[in-house]
C-alpha cells in the first residue's frame, strides 16, 4: 500500500510546486516522507516539530486540498515526528490546523488588521531600528548553504508574533551573510508591520550601553527600554562571553521578551555548544527555538552572488572572469566583493579592460587559487582512503558502520563542494534517493556539532581535498 501511496503523493507534488514556487517547494516539501496510507488516513513523516508547525501554519490548507483531490474526498491527514530515523522511532504530532480552512493569506497583514485594539492603546515612542536598509531578502541570494535560515527568516518576517522559531539563533563563520540576513528580516518586518518596535544592535554596542548605564546608575532604565522591544536582533552574541554582569542583564531581558511573545534573533560565529564563557542558562535558552547554520557558499552560490553584485553596480565583467573568481575565491562573501572592487580599481588605475589575466594577477595576491574543481570521484577517493574502505563497497547495499559512514560523509561533502543536485549526488554515490542524501547530510551536520573528534576528522579530510 505504501508504494501506491507514494505514487499518489508524487501526483500531488507538481500541483503543490506550482502553487508555492520552486524555492519553498524544495525547502518544505522534499523532506516529507510518506509513512503509510491505511483506512483513508495518509500519514506524513516530518523531521522536526518546528518543521511541522511552519508547514501546517503556512501550507496546511493547500496540502489538505490537494491530497483530497488526488487520494479521495474522505482522506484524512496524520503527521508523525521522525525522532530517530536510524532506529525508525517516531512520535505522533497533535494536529493544530483545521484542514478545511486554509491558513495562509495572500494579503500582507498590518498591525491594523491583525489587532485593531493596539491602535487605541498608548504605544511607546517609536525608535530608529538601526537597520541597514541595503540588506534585504531581494539581494540575499539563496543557495543550498543558506536555504533553511533564509526561508525561516522570511517566515519570521511575515509572522513575527508566532513563537515557532523563537529565538532564531543563526551561526556561521565571518563573511557568510549573518548580518545581512538579520537586517533583511528586520527590514521586512518594518515593511509589513510599521508599528512594531524593531531594534538591531551589536553585542558590543549592547555591552557599551550597559556599562554606561551602570556608570550613570540607570540600569533599570536600560532594562526597561529593552523590554519594550517587539523584535530584538543581537549580532555577534559570542562577545558576551565571560561578561557575567552583561549576561545576567541580558538573561532577564531575554526572559521578559520571550515570555511576552516578542521575537529574539541572535547571531554568533559558532553554535551554542561551542560558546565558552557563557552561562549555561543562557545557552539553554539559545537552543529553545531554531539553530540555523549559515555555511560558506558553494561555487554555484558564489557565482550567483557575483553576478548579482555586478548587475546591481552596473559593471561589465566577462563571464570567464566571473567563473574564474567564483571557482577560486571560496572563503567568504566579503572576499568575493573585495575581489570585484579590486578588479575595478586596477582596471581604472592601469587603464585596461577587466580580463582573465588581470583576475589571475589579483587573485595571486589576494587568495590561493584552486586549480581544479572538487568532483565526486575526488571526494570518494579521499574519504575512502582516509577510512580505508574500498570504493566498490560504497556502491553496494552494505549498511555496516564503516561503509555507511563513508557513504554519508561523501554525500555531505558532495552537496557542500559541488553544484550537483541531491538527486544527482544520490545517483552517483550508490544509486541512492534524494531523501537518503538529505538524511545523510543531516546526520553528518548533527554529528559535527556534538562530536569534536569527528569534526577534527572532517576538517582533515577537507584539507586533503583542497591540497589535491
Amino acid at each position: 500500500m505504501e508504494g501506491s501511496a507514494q505514487s499518489l503523493w508524487e501526483q500531488c507534488l507538481p500541483i503543490i510546486r506550482n502553487n508555492v514556487g520552486e524555492k519553498l517547494y524544495e525547502t518544505w516539501f522534499t523532506p516529507i516522507q510518506i509513512m503509510s496510507f491505511e483506512n483513508q488516513v495518509l500519514t506524513f513523516g516530518l523531521p522536526s516539530p518546528y518543521f511541522y508547525e511552519y508547514l501546517s501554519e503556512r501550507f496546511g490548507g493547500l496540502i489538505y486540498s490537494v491530497v483530497r483531490r488526488v487520494f479521495g474526498e474522505n482522506t484524512q491527514l496524520k503527521y508523525i515526528l521522525l525522532v530517530d530515523k536510524t532506529h525508525h522511532l517516531t512520535m505522533d504530532i497533535k494536529p493544530t490546523v483545521r484542514p478545511s480552512q486554509p491558513t495562509w493569506s495572500q494579503t500582507p497583514r498590518t498591525e491594523a488588521n491583525q489587532a485593531p485594539s493596539l491602535l487605541q492603546a498608548p504605544l511607546p515612542q517609536d525608535l530608529d531600528p538601526q537597520l541597514n536598509r541595503n540588506y534585504s531578502f531581494e539581494n540575499f541570494i539563496e543557495g543550498i548553504s543558506n536555504k533553511l535560515p533564509r526561508s525561516v527568516g522570511q517566515a519570521i518576517a511575515e509572522h513575527p508574533e508566532q513563537s515557532t522559531f523563537n529565538p532564531l539563533f543563526i551561526y556561521g563563520p565571518s563573511g557568510v551573510g549573518k548580518t545581512h540576513l538579520v537586517n533583511a528580516i528586520g527590514t521586512r518586518i518594518k515593511e509589513l508591520y510599521p508599528t512594531k518596535r524593531v531594534l538591531y544592535v551589536s553585542a558590543h554596542l549592547f555591552q557599551v550601553q550597559y556599562t554606561d548605564s551602570v556608570r550613570k546608575n540607570t540600569v533599570n532604565d536600560f532594562i526597561n527600554f529593552y523590554q519594550t522591544i517587539d523584535v530584538l536582533i543581537i549580532d555577534d552574541v559570542q562577545e558576551f562571553a565571560s561578561l557575567n554582569k552583561t549576561q545576567n542583564t541580558f538573561f532577564h531581558i531575554f526572559n521578559h521578551l520571550h515570555q511576552n511573545g516578542k521575537q529574539l534573533i541572535l547571531t554568533s560565529d559558532r553554535p551554542p555548544t561551542a560558546l565558552q564563557g557563557m552561562e549555561e542558562r543562557l545557552l539553554t535558552r539559545f537552543k529553545w527555538g531554531l539553530l540555523a547554520e549559515l555555511e560558506k557558499p558553494n561555487q554555484q552560490l558564489r557565482h550567483d552572488i557575483l553576478e548579482n553584485k555586478i548587475r546591481q553596480d552596473g559593471l561589465k565583467i566577462p563571464e570567464d572572469v566571473v567563473d574564474f573568481v567564483s571557482e577560486n575565491v571560496n572563503d567568504s562573501v566579503r572576499e568575493l566583493e573585495g575581489v570585484v572592487n579590486s578588479l575595478m580599481a586596477y582596471s581604472v588605475v592601469w587603464n585596461r579592460d577587466i580580463d582573465l589575466p588581470l583576475a589571475e594577477q589579483i587573485l595571486k595576491r589576494a587568495v590561493k587559487a584552486e586549480n581544479k574543481p572538487i568532483t565526486i570521484d575526488l571526494i570518494l577517493d579521499k574519504v575512502c582512503g582516509y577510512f580505508n574502505v574500498k570504493q566498490e563497497e560504497v556502491f553496494t547495499k552494505c549498511r555496516k558502520q564503516p561503509v555507511a559512514q563513508v557513504r554519508q560523509i561523501a554525500m555531505y561533502l558532495a552537496q557542500k563542494h559541488t553544484n550537483l543536485s541531491l538527486a544527482r549526488i544520490g545517483t552517483l554515490i550508490g544509486k541512492r534517493t534524494h531523501a537518503t542524501v538529505l538524511h545523510s547530510c543531516n546526520v553528518v551536520e548533527d554529528r559535527l556539532h556534538v562530536d569534536k573528534n569527528f569534526k577534527s576528522k572532517m576538517e582533515e579530510i577537507e584539507r586533503l581535498l583542497k591540497a589535491r
